[in-house]
């Protein structure tokens, strides 16, 4: 039974993040609303909304605080780790669409993986470099549908996805200490906030016209459905892990790119063609494999 409380919570959070995609790109398309204030409006709800479940939860929010290693690696993660992921998925969103945005985040292992042979001065494991060479080949297709003659993204999309794989790597590294003495929800909550405030502050956004937008009930609903969802999918994400181990969780989190896809093929018209298709199962495949591969390594 918690094994499949377990596979339904990662699938329904899979599932509930790659709706979000489809919306993000439906809001930047179809209104003026800008990546820095959508984001940043977001981001600052979502952060005070879970710090203040957490502190009704007793938790001391405020602890991590008081010392300055702490502080640091928080204020660190919150530009480089939440808001570098935040920011280069959005843009993506902005200059492609939702489903090369999400699939192109799948580029993460790739930086692991060699950012991990570096410090360890030695090539990957042979599994590694199959995983690695599949993905790319699969980004491949996705991204030419097959033709060397065409490309089927602009060049800006595919330097803020490579960003955004790059951001996303980080953002899975780097804060495994602080989340490991502090607990995952309160660093991602401060993670939240403190990035909704940055990109405020450097948006200006307390003198931007957009507020106007925000009497649109549509633009409303649609605001929030981001932030409830996109907070629904991290606690569902968090919570499978006490059930089913990371492996499966990272195989059934590929529910989320089939999750946008279809969303965008059916409500925002999104086109596709054959070989793009056939790009998408390969990464997807490739990806799936290359954490089944990483884990079996870690366990010899």
């Amino acid at each position: 039974m918690d094994r499949l409380k377990g596979i339904l919570m990662i699938v329904s959070g899979a599932l509930c993040w790659g709706a979000t995609g489809p919306m993000m790109e439906w809001l930047l398309h179809t209104t003026s609303i800008t990546v820095s204030f959508m984001l940043a409006v977001r981001l600052i709800i979502a952060g005070t909304l879970l710090l203040l479940f957490l502190q009704l939860r007793g938790k001391k929010v405020m602890a991590i605080w008081k010392l300055s290693a702490w502080r640091n690696q928080l204020i660190i993660f919150s530009i480089v780790g939440m808001l570098g992921v935040q920011f280069t998925f959005v843009k993506s969103i902005e200059e492609s669409n939702a489903i090369v945005a999400t699939l192109l985040q799948f580029l993460a292992p790739i930086f692991i993986v060699v950012y991990i042979s570096f410090i360890h001065k030695k090539w990957p494991p042979k599994a590694q470099i199959i995983g690695i060479a599949g993905t790319l080949f699969g980004l491949f297709l996705l991204l030419t549908n097959g033709s060397l003659q065409s490309l089927m993204v602009s060049r800006t999309a595919l330097l803020w996805g490579v960003a955004l794989g790059f951001t996303y790597a980080f953002y899975t590294l780097y804060p495994a200490r602080l989340m490991k003495e502090w607990g995952v929800l309160v660093v991602v909550a401060w993670g939240l906030l403190l990035s909704g405030i940055e990109l405020g502050v450097i948006g200006r956004i307390w003198s931007s016209d957009e507020w106007m937008l925000l009497t649109d009930s549509t633009v409303i609903w649609m605001m929030a459905a981001l932030v409830i969802l996109g907070s629904a999918a991290f606690v569902l994400f968090l919570s499978s892990l006490h059930y089913i181990s990371a492996v499966e969780t990272s195989v059934l989190s590929s529910v989320e790119p089939l999750a946008a896809t279809i969303i965008s093929v059916i409500w925002l018209d999104a086109a596709m063609y054959g070989w793009q298709y056939a790009g998408m199962l390969l990464m997807l495949i490739f990806v799936v494999y290359l954490s089944i591969a990483g884990k079996e390594k870690e366990v010899v």
